[in-house]
């Protein structure tokens, strides 16, 4: 089972989808930068014996889900709690991939009471993450792309903006972009013809509507986050691939090292897109 509609969001409107178990434990799937609820996911068939309801919306500024100028991390949880008030849910898991995973982390932090457990994969750690060299690790030109978040500079704002028009233009391209950037395994996933149409769909649907919702997100990384880690209280899984040439291992383990109840895996012989591969075993996990 599939079905997409619009909510209302104070005076926006967010596109969210809806997959799998009806009557299954809702867990909500925070999308990566860019990304929207059209990206790689367990099929309703899988969802369905995990017994799992799958809920993916697209975060503002994406698809058709009304910008925010200026938003922070944190209003992620007000976004989702809204979400889930529509469609009678009270209680969820949470997992962001990527750069839904600071996201995921926000709707931990200040939904308590809502969120029963939550999960990250292959996230990204604060700007200002003490002790952490935020960009080790990371390829070149995606170390670019997050610079853009500082505020302030012109000329990588207008590169931003640009990548993002050519992505809209050409989704394939952008996926040989990230080719020069990957690491081994992510190629082999990158070089599956049913993963490319997957990432294809997800990032034309991302930027239907224009390139600032991927531009948002990268501000929004790099500024404030509007939560302390040390707040989270609902129980954490962190995963990331050793190879992760794009948001680097280290960034999880920092995140699991200041999280209360976080537990933190890395897997060798995986990248960044391995997030995608493992996503079923965790959502046992955030289901058991």
């Amino acid at each position: 089972m599939s079905s997409r509609f619009e909510i209302a969001v104070d005076d926006r409107v967010l596109t969210a989808e809806v997959t799998g178990d009806p009557e299954g434990i809702p867990v909500f799937l925070l999308h990566g930068t860019p990304g929207s609820y059209a990206g790689p996911k367990p099929r309703s068939s899988v969802l369905y014996q995990q017994g799992v309801r799958l809920i993916c919306h697209n975060r503002p500024g994406y698809g058709g889900s009304t910008r925010l100028p200026g938003r922070r991390v944190a209003d992620a949880a007000h976004d989702v709690e809204t979400v889930a008030d529509a469609l009678g849910i009270d209680r969820f898991c949470v997992v962001g991939r990527s750069g839904g995973g600071p996201h995921a982390l926000a709707c931990a932090a200040l939904l308590p009471r809502r969120v029963t457990r939550a999960a990250v994969l292959v996230g990204l750690a604060p700007a200002n993450a003490a002790g952490l060299d935020w960009y080790e690790g990371m390829s070149e030109e995606n170390a670019r792309n997050h610079a853009t978040g500082e505020r302030g500079d012109a000329d990588l704002m207008r590169e931003m903006i640009d990548l993002a028009v050519r992505t809209a233009a050409d989704p394939e391209g952008f996926i040989d972009e990230l080719r020069a950037q990957a690491s081994e395994p992510d190629l082999r996933f990158m070089d599956s013809v049913m993963y490319r149409r997957l990432l294809t769909a997800s990032y034309t649907e991302a930027l239907r509507i224009g390139p600032y919702g991927w531009l948002d997100d990268i501000v929004a990384f790099r500024g404030d986050w509007g939560f302390a880690l040390d707040h989270i209280r609902p129980a954490v899984r962190l995963w990331h691939g050793a190879a992760d040439t794009f948001s680097p291992a280290s960034h999880s383990k920092w995140l699991a090292s200041r999280i209360p109840r976080a537990e933190v895996h890395v897997q060798y012989g995986a990248a960044h897109f391995g997030a995608v591969e493992v996503l079923p075993r965790i959502l046992s996990w955030l289901t058991a």
